[in-house]
């Protein structure tokens, strides 16, 4: 019987250590190290495929045309320089007969008009616009070729608006917003 107390003291210590120590290591600080490691490895497995998709756009954004790109960014700039637009309007202008003879500079809201291709999701359109409003003095017939040249221009415009006050000497006064868009 003597030889059986030192083991069951051994248990009951072992007992005691199991249920006091390694239990709530093990359930406590030890779970909650594995989920943060399975959560890390999770975002680390999110990045890496981030950083190959990125790659794999780099590479395929490479592989464009310089001068489809250049065209691409001539129809849609990253950035509104309204100084070579108004220079080209004034160009246009003076090609097709047109006198201008007012250009005011409008911001506009592209997210209140309802364009096709808008992103509801995030509800920030990657494409921003700004208004122009012109008052021009011709023919109609240089009116027609401004509008031509408009239409075949390299950069996005539309026509929102046209007011066309008449006269008897066969020149008009012409009033019209422009929309330009530009990537955000």
């Amino acid at each position: 019987m003597n030889n059986r107390i030192p083991q069951l003291i051994a248990l009951a210590v072992a007992i005691g250590i199991f249920f006091a120590y390694v239990s709530p290591t093990w359930s406590g600080t030890i779970a909650t190290t594995k989920s943060a490691i399975a959560s890390d490895d999770k975002a680390l497995s999110a990045a890496s495929e981030y950083a190959a998709q990125q790659n794999e756009l780099a590479d395929a954004r490479n592989n464009i045309d310089t001068t489809d790109l250049a065209r691409l960014t001539t129809l849609l700039p990253d950035s509104v320089d309204n100084v070579v637009l108004i220079l080209d309007l004034n160009a246009l202008s003076a090609r097709s007969g047109l006198l201008l003879s007012n250009i005011d500079v409008m911001k506009s809201d592209a997210k209140s008009s309802n364009s096709i291709g808008a992103l509801p999701a995030t509800g920030v359109s990657p494409v921003g616009s700004i208004d122009l409003s012109l008052s021009a003095i011709g023919t109609y017939d240089a009116f027609r070729a401004f509008l031509t040249g408009v239409e075949k221009s390299a950069r996005l415009l539309d026509i929102r608006d046209l007011v066309v006050k008449g006269s008897d000497t066969g020149s008009y006064v012409y009033k019209m917003t422009l929309r330009l868009y530009w990537l955000r």
